[in-house]
């Protein structure tokens, strides 16, 4: 396989321990206290919420490392730049922390009544594809920087589709769903099956080398 350099780059770090920094550690702290602020308001939906994305997010992160090993040239997006640890080709500690409170920020941002409209367009469909736009567009600004790395033409700047549609808005739209449903007892099992999948995908593959 000849990999792409940000893709070697990418796996000279990939789970290094070396590289950690204590900036981490309060990172979670303050990821902890808005999951405890709203347990402790019994926002349950806005806490499934925050579930729901991360669950889903890693399976997309998996996915995209499956990618990366199946096309013998590099992951859609990589981070191969400067981290306290590369758990994945295309995720580090930094951004697993702040993907695991995206969903809290989506939950927010939802207005109460699910079949409001805005400007004549459904409120969900608007905050799903706003947040989704959004982060690829922050992702652009990250590609500039060269902390983010895109190898494929169709895959980023100019064509942010293809990380609106892929990288974004299924994760968000999952987030949603899980949020507006009536049932804590289905919302808790059909994270339980997501959960067990990432689980039992990241055991699987990282045990094949896939990962």
């Amino acid at each position: 396989m000849q990999y792409s350099e940000s893709a070697q780059r990418a796996l000279a770090i990939l789970r290094d321990p070396t590289h950690f920094e204590w900036y981490v550690v309060p990172i979670f702290a303050i990821v902890l206290y808005f999951y405890f602020i709203e347990i402790h308001q019994k926002n349950w939906n806005v806490v499934f919420a925050g579930f729901a994305y991360y669950g889903i997010e890693w399976l997309g992160e998996i996915g995209n490392s499956l990618w990366m090993y199946g096309s013998g040239y590099a992951p859609l997006w990589g981070e191969p730049g400067k981290t306290a640890y590369l758990i994945l080709v295309g995720i580090n500690l930094e951004t697993t922390l702040m993907f695991s409170i995206f969903g809290l920020a989506i939950a927010k941002l939802l207005p109460a009544d699910p079949k409001m409209k805005l400007w004549g367009i459904p409120n969900r469909f608007i905050v799903v594809f706003g947040l989704s736009l959004f982060c690829a567009l922050v992702e652009t600004v990250l590609n500039k920087f060269g902390a983010l790395t895109w190898d494929f033409w169709w895959w980023g700047w100019p064509h942010i589709w293809s990380v609106i549609l892929f990288a974004y808005a299924p994760a968000s739209a999952f987030a949603v769903i899980i949020h507006d449903m009536e049932s804590l007892t289905k919302k808790a099992w059909i994270l339980g099956v997501v959960y067990l999948l990432d689980v039992i995908f990241m055991a699987t593959f990282m045990q094949l080398g896939w990962i």
